[in-house]
């Protein structure tokens, strides 16, 4: 090397050591409430922890507490619960007290059939058989049909075909001809001879308990169509076959990946997404472990119920009876219970968003010190990826944080809107259906609209070490003045990033079709026998597609980031002496641009 580029180098070095000793914390004021934030976090989690029961995760409880098919019980042969009146899990009591308003008790097997009480009143006085079917379902104490049965709530109204689904009694759906129904019938009468559809019964499936709500959400597709069998018989098959797959697909996306000479230069950058990984983990366990333990602490409420007396003293009534009222409780964590969970939530979200933005400003400092490198790759700083991440974390928590909390409340009202459609579908409102469509499609463009701005002013952040608002304002009207470029790159490049991942995503699954169908004479004996092949298929596929996803980001956060660059040069320097371009060679071709050479 000659002494005139060593100087230089060395200038360069020193030029970006001085950048990094310099730069100053931005945005301190957000920094402080999100690490405030976070320390209530962890405190809520203690909370959680003190007042939750870790049993009641797995095992499901009847209305007096006891554990179903717990050993030493009177519910030992009874591991299923089974809920007196389903249609009540609809109630919006279910959002607060995260349980059904229902009386809820342990029973051996699902009811196979439809009845109601006031039938079975009728048929016993000429088949008593049919009795002692529908007392299975009932209390032990409860007697043969009388009236005051159901007044004391000794029995249900009414019984629908169910079939366990974790451990719980819900309705028996069953697809045909593409209608969803139960037992043969989309409608049915209640106790009250009032009509009722399948749809209710979807709906009161869905909100009976809070986790199976969630569990229900991601498996409905497959337990509305009948195919809960399939994926239970092929999901510890299709767990070890994702870890195989995840091979090809990272070696697919690696290769691809070469073919940009930023991310060569820098291979460090393709692992950054398992850090960005181990950090969603965390929030999404820690998420979880916070909702499941505070749902647990709805009690059941029992309360003592009097009849018509003459008795002036109740300890001597012998008609009183204790039955239950509600869930819920008293205390101060059970009259909070339902901030706690709302607090939970948005939490999660801003934890999740400021995930993301630290994985995007991180690698957006790592390409700009490609892209403001004089000599490329020669004067690029060592170890870039982990400077950038370092003045991430350093100087700019708080301009990160600042941003994905105004991410994060776009977000949680989407997510309110979205519970209010789901509670509004029973009710025929053609303009409270109206009103919440146009609000949905405003915050999905606000969302769209403000992770695309959060991206820029991120890039900006890492460049010049500004605040969020700052950035976010340079980043807008530098976007501006190059709308032209800007529309161009941006179809582009996502054209090409979803062919990318379709590609490999079709490919894994090409792969995944020949395997599961036994095409492969050579692995024919590892393929174990499935009921429906598409299900591990369809897994394999999304699978492939989210990792893919992942790395591709990669890609596209480094167009962006040199872009961005890009644009600033222009703006900044004019390719003299004094004022050089930093674009690359290539770029210098395609622009008719040059550096004047003294």
């Amino acid at each position: 090397m000659e002494p005139k580029d060593k100087c230089l180098h060395f200038y360069n070095i020193c030029y970006l050591f001085l950048i990094c000793l310099f730069r100053s914390c931005t945005d301190i004021l957000h920094c402080l409430i999100f690490t405030l934030v976070i320390l209530s976090y962890v405190a809520l989690g203690i909370v959680a922890w003190l007042h939750g029961d870790p049993r009641k995760m797995i095992h499901p409880t009847d209305s007096y507490g006891q554990f179903c098919g717990q050993k030493g019980t009177s519910n030992a042969r009874k591991p299923i619960l089974f809920y007196f009146n389903i249609l009540k899990c609809t109630n919006p009591a279910v959002l607060i007290n995260l349980q059904c308003p229902t009386t809820q008790m342990c029973v051996s097997q699902c009811p196979d059939k439809f009845a109601t009480y006031t039938e079975m009143q009728l048929q016993h006085k000429f088949n008593k058989s049919y009795w002692e079917y529908y007392r299975q379902f009932c209390k032990p104490a409860a007697k043969p049909p009388a009236s005051q049965v159901l007044r004391d709530e000794d029995c249900p109204s009414m019984i629908v075909p169910s079939r366990p689904f974790l451990r719980r009694c819900l309705p028996d759906f069953i697809t045909l001809n593409g209608t969803v129904t139960v037992a043969n019938r989309t409608r049915f009468k209640d106790a009250l001879e009032m009509p009722r559809s399948v749809t209710e019964l979807q709906h009161a499936a869905k909100y009976q308990n809070f986790f199976s709500y969630i569990l229900l959400e991601f498996l409905s597709l497959f337990y509305d169509k009948g195919y809960l069998t399939a994926v239970t018989n092929s999901l510890h098959f299709t767990v070890l076959n994702i870890v195989y797959k995840c091979r090809i697909v990272v070696f697919l996306t690696l290769w691809f990946l070469l073919s940009c000479r930023a991310i060569s230069y820098i291979m460090s950058t393709l692992f950054f997404p398992v850090i960005t990984f181990i950090l969603l983990t965390i929030c999404i366990s820690y998420w979880g472990f916070i909702a499941m333990y505070p749902s647990e602490w709805s009690t059941a409420i029992i309360a003592r119920t009097f009849y018509r007396t003459n008795i002036s003293n109740s300890a001597l009534c012998l008609g009183s009876k204790c039955l239950f009222a509600f869930y819920g409780g008293e205390t101060s964590y059970h009259r909070c219970l339902f901030l706690l969970q709302l607090s939970n939530l948005f939490v999660f979200l801003w934890l999740v968003n400021f995930s993301l933005a630290l994985e995007q400003c991180t690698l957006a400092g790592t390409f700009a010190s490609y892209y403001w490198a004089k000599r490329k790759p020669q004067d690029i700083p060592p170890c870039p990826l982990f400077l950038s991440f370092n003045r991430a974390i350093r100087y700019h928590t708080g301009s990160l944080a600042f941003g994905a909390l105004i991410l994060s409340v776009a977000q949680l009202f989407r997510i309110i809107l979205e519970y209010l459609e789901q509670r509004l579908k029973c009710v025929d409102n053609t303009l409270s259906r109206f009103l919440l469509c146009c609000l949905k499609c405003c915050f999905w463009c606000l969302e769209k609209f403000l992770r695309y701005m959060n991206c820029n002013a991120y890039i900006m952040v890492a460049i010049y070490g500004k605040n969020f608002c700052t950035s976010a304002r340079e980043a807008f009207f530098l976007l501006m003045r190059n709308a032209v470029r800007v529309a161009v790159l941006d179809r582009l490049t996502d054209f090409l990033l979803f062919l990318g991942k379709v590609l490999i995503a079709g490919g894994v699954g090409v792969v995944a079709f020949f395997f599961f169908t036994n095409k492969i004479p050579v692995i024919q004996e590892e393929v174990p026998s499935l009921n429906y092949y598409w299900v591990p298929i369809l897994t394999v596929v999304i699978g492939a597609y989210l990792i893919a996803h992942s790395f591709f980001s990669i890609y596209a956060m480094c167009v962006d980031t040199l872009f961005l660059c890009f644009c600033d040069d222009l703006e900044r320097n004019d390719g003299s002496s004094n004022k050089p371009y930093f674009m690359s060679p290539e770029l210098h071709r395609i622009l008719g641009k040059s550096n004047q050479i003294q």
